[in-house]
């Protein structure tokens, strides 16, 4: 079994219409622009690769090591981003084209004119109880544009970011370095969606394996997976083990986060005493100089 525990509050293994996958999410460092795709896949995948593997990538690290993620600030919204955004579903589980700053790079990647299209499709079908218009008509390539949360990783709580460029591409080369197939994924609490693909799975399959999001989407900081197959007669044996190193896992990181705080605070009252004591060094420092700067006066008799 693999060195990998799930995210919390994910499982490790789901059942699909071709058997049950166990997938293993893979921390990494935090993923900046000219980062190498192949070198993470050396060091975070090789050794642990077996033959059947599939490895599913985050399409936001391909995007930002493309150089495709931009700080908000750096983003000049046009009026027309400004206008479409007061019409966007604000959605808990992510910015989406929710801002003026990601309606601008979605209005970049596809055009303008398939914006207002879209915008003018969703607008006239709602009415309707028609939803996901805009996307339809859009791509994936805008559904794939999104901005900043409160859980995102730092730096990229100021950053919106596009979609990859060539994702399938991208999980080609992949997959010829690797020997594994390879998905680039854009997955969330909401949904699924396959942005690349290379030869050895499917798009359904993929949707499906990754149907509950085991990568998460707040503070892991696991953007890749090694996905597995796993026999039927071997899946609660797997699932015992699972559980039970996650919850040592988890126990440890929890003792070793009130360690640390404890130690804050043991370190910050040490810090407070010294400064008290230097304080009080200091006051009769200075009474004792007064004290000896002191002259008694002349008088006269």
């Amino acid at each position: 079994m693999l060195p990998f525990i799930p995210n919390k509050g994910k499982n490790l293994i789901i059942k699909t219409d071709e058997g049950y996958f166990a997938r293993y999410p893979v921390k990494t460092h935090v993923v900046m622009s000219g980062d190498s795709l192949p070198e993470m896949m050396e060091s975070y995948l090789t050794e642990h690769l077996q033959q059947g593997d599939r490895i599913f990538i985050s399409e936001k690290i391909v995007a930002i090591s493309q150089g495709r993620a931009f700080p908000m600030n750096e983003i000049k919204p046009s009026r027309m981003a400004r206008f479409l955004t007061k019409f966007v579903y604000k959605s808990p589980y992510g910015i989406g084209l929710g801002i003026p700053e990601t309606m601008e790079l979605a209005i970049r990647e596809v055009g303008r004119f398939k914006i207002l299209f879209a915008a003018f499709c969703s607008a006239v079908t709602k009415p309707f109880g028609l939803r996901g218009v805009f996307y339809k008509i859009c791509g994936p390539k805008a559904r794939a544009v999104d901005g900043p949360c409160d859980y995102t990783l730092p730096p990229y709580n100021h950053y919106a970011k596009m979609a990859p460029d060539r994702p399938d591409e991208v999980a080609d080369r992949l997959m010829q370095q690797t020997g594994c197939p390879v998905v680039v994924i854009d997955a969330n609490d909401l949904g699924v969606e396959v942005l690349g693909l290379s030869e050895g799975t499917t798009i359904p399959l993929a949707k499906q394996i990754f149907a509950d999001n085991p990568l998460a989407q707040t503070d892991e900081q696991t953007p890749l997976a090694i996905v597995r197959p796993v026999d039927e007669q071997d899946v609660q044996t797997a699932e015992e083990e699972i559980q039970r190193r996650a919850e040592k896992y988890y126990a440890d990181r929890e003792a070793a986060r009130l360690a640390e705080k404890e130690k804050q605070s043991a370190d910050a009252e040490e810090k407070t005493a010294e400064e008290v004591t230097d304080s009080g060094a200091e006051e009769s420092s200075d009474a004792e100089k007064d004290e000896s700067e002191w002259v008694m006066p002349d008088t006269e008799h």
